[in-house]
């Protein structure tokens, strides 16, 4: 009788019952790792939350600064702001038409030469009512952290209006005040958005939060150049 088979058996056997420990640790420290990942999604999110409550304003009661950042959100396909876009610059529109600013800084992604989203902000705004003397555009914001470091950095602000829905607020909020700006928000939510872009939006920002987290520790420098401040008097 050939017992090559029952040797080979007996052999995977014990390889098994001496991995099987190891595997066990393996799949406890993976799902450790998991819990640890999630809570520090939720944490995040629950912390720039909270920084949020405390500095956002309707447009009639923020206090006044002499600028507010209007961020990009996507335009069509023919160039156009998206609704979601569109409600932004509104909301900048309106709160340099009741004082509440001197100046609109509209930040967003030029990446590609067929893709200018300050330039479709800027149009947009004109057709508002708002003088391109009031506009001021910067074209390297691809992303919120790339925006607030800009803002500080080449246009020399020291605070500003944030002007974005409520899904991105909180973000924009956390990562501009963490920059050293004394940041406030305005929600832009001047329609109803369908139910499934918002929960997108809303689910976007959870790993978006945490990640801004992490470009608060590492700092990463975003694409910068010659100081352009907004009013001179600040490259003093």
């Amino acid at each position: 009788m050939n017992r090559f088979p029952l040797k080979l058996v007996s052999f995977t056997g014990k390889i098994a019952r001496s991995l099987a420990p190891k595997i066990k640790k393996v799949i406890k420290m993976f799902w450790t790792l998991f819990v640890i990942f999630i809570a520090m999604l939720v944490l995040s999110r629950i912390i720039t939350a909270v920084i949020a409550q405390q500095k956002t304003y309707s447009a009639a009661d923020v206090p006044a600064r002499r600028v507010a950042i209007v961020f990009g959100a996507g335009l069509w396909r023919d160039g156009r702001p998206t609704p979601v876009l569109q409600d932004r610059v509104e909301t900048g529109a309106q709160l340099y038409f009741s004082g509440k600013v001197e100046k609109l800084l509209m930040t967003g992604d030029n990446s590609l030469v067929e893709y200018n989203e300050p330039e479709a902000m800027r149009q947009y705004a004109i057709k508002l009512g708002v003088p391109d003397s009031a506009i001021v555009l910067d074209y390297a914001g691809r992303r919120t952290y790339d925006s607030c470091y800009r803002a500080r950095d080449i246009f020399l602000l020291k605070d500003a209006i944030l002007v974005t829905q409520k899904f991105h607020l909180a973000r924009a909020l956390f990562l501009c005040n963490s920059l050293g700006m004394d940041g406030v928000g305005v929600e832009a939510n001047n329609r109803n958005y369908r139910r499934f872009s918002l929960f997108y939006w809303n689910m976007r920002e959870i790993p978006a939060t945490l990640t801004a987290f992490a470009d608060m520790i590492t700092r990463p420098l975003p694409i910068l150049g010659n100081p352009e401040p907004i009013f001179p008097e600040n490259a003093q």
